[in-house]
């Protein structure tokens, strides 16, 4: 089946325009929808408008639109009114003005369509337009009617057709200063970023959106496909423990272990960068575990060959050579025990 359009109309660049039709490109069809239902019959529930004041119930016919300008005073607005109000955006997506997309902050992207020709005649004006774009690299603002709002458009080149994004205006936006202005500012130690940079770079990779399973949608199913099925309803597992952790920086460290299997040394990840030579001297400094290699910390130190005879008592090896001493004869130098090799 051939999408629908959510709207159709024309794109304009100056003198130059098309018809074109704007498509969602986003589906929340999947999703598992729940019905309410009257528990006693199991029969389906209908919602009605209810006039709170005379309690009846209202059909489609007799609602209408109001705006309460004080306490249980509305101004009726009809839906002919509505659609009286002339914008050249109801039909037409008039290109304003064209932007770097690196300047769009990401906190203003709303809802993503695709718009495309909407006919043979005018492929050739939106192909002009579309390639001018990807040109000079590019994106396009523009403003359209949708659902009986003026929204801000973003146009993008994308493949064969423009990649169409609803903008938020300012004033549906919350800056950031009242979430953040209270957070203080950290002296962070060198070792700590070495050790979260060092997990960082063991966690890179390319973003793969069918790598992401939507895992509460998923439990949904089984949830009901074991209820229809007369199965034992699943349960979740319970979560792991980690264990108590006491300090920012055994946390840090029983990460870099949980992720290698090891006892917590940050050895090098393949195609990872080491940490900074400067933050890994301070850390062996302040901790032994920091800087040791995985190899080092798992081979046990090779023990030197005099410990498998016993020594001598100190007392009776001054003996033996006092009377080595007193027969004429030099006692042979004590041969020094071998060095122990470092772990």
């Amino acid at each position: 089946m051939a999408p629908r359009a959510n709207w159709k109309g024309y794109l304009k660049l100056s003198l130059v325009s098309c018809a074109v039709a704007l498509y969602p490109a986003s589906t929340a069809s999947a999703r598992i929808a729940f019905h309410t239902l009257n528990r006693a019959t199991g029969h389906r529930l209908r919602r009605q408008m209810i006039d709170e004041v005379t309690g009846e119930a209202i059909p489609n016919e007799e609602q209408v639109r109001g705006y309460e300008v004080s306490k249980d005073d509305y101004v009726v607005v009809e839906d002919e009114e509505l659609d009286a109000v002339a914008l050249e955006s109801t039909h037409t997506i008039a290109i304003e003005r064209f932007v770097d997309r690196d300047e769009i902050d990401t906190l203003y992207i709303d809802s993503p369509y695709y718009l495309a020709p909407d006919d043979r005649v005018a492929q050739e004006a939106f192909a002009v337009i579309r390639e001018a774009m990807r040109e000079k690299n590019v994106v396009g603002l523009a403003r359209v009617v949708m659902y009986r709002r003026e929204r801000i458009v973003m146009l993008e080149p994308r493949g064969k057709g423009l990649f169409a994004c609803l903008l938020r205006y300012p004033y549906e936006v919350r800056q950031d200063e009242p979430y953040f202005e209270e957070i203080p500012q950290v002296d962070l130690a060198p070792d700590m970023i070495a050790l979260a940079a060092h997990i960082i770079d063991t966690m890179k990779g390319e973003f793969e959106p069918q790598s992401f399973q939507d895992r509460y949608e998923d439990a949904l199913t089984e949830l009901v496909q074991a209820k229809q099925a007369g199965r034992a309803v699943p349960t979740a597992a319970a979560p792991r423990q980690t264990g108590n952790v006491i300090s920012l920086m055994d946390a840090l460290r029983r990460s870099i272990a949980e992720d290698k299997g090891g006892d917590g040394a940050p050895g090098k990840a393949p195609g990872a960068k080491s940490p900074p030579k400067s933050a890994s001297k301070s850390s062996s400094n302040s901790t032994s575990t920091s800087s040791a290699k995985p190899a080092a910390a798992t081979k046990p130190a090779a023990a030197p060959k005099a410990a498998s005879s016993p020594r001598r008592a100190p007392a009776a090896q001054a003996a033996k050579t006092a009377k080595k001493t007193a027969s004429g004869k030099a006692p042979a130098p004590a041969k020094a025990p071998p060095r122990r090799k470092a772990g």
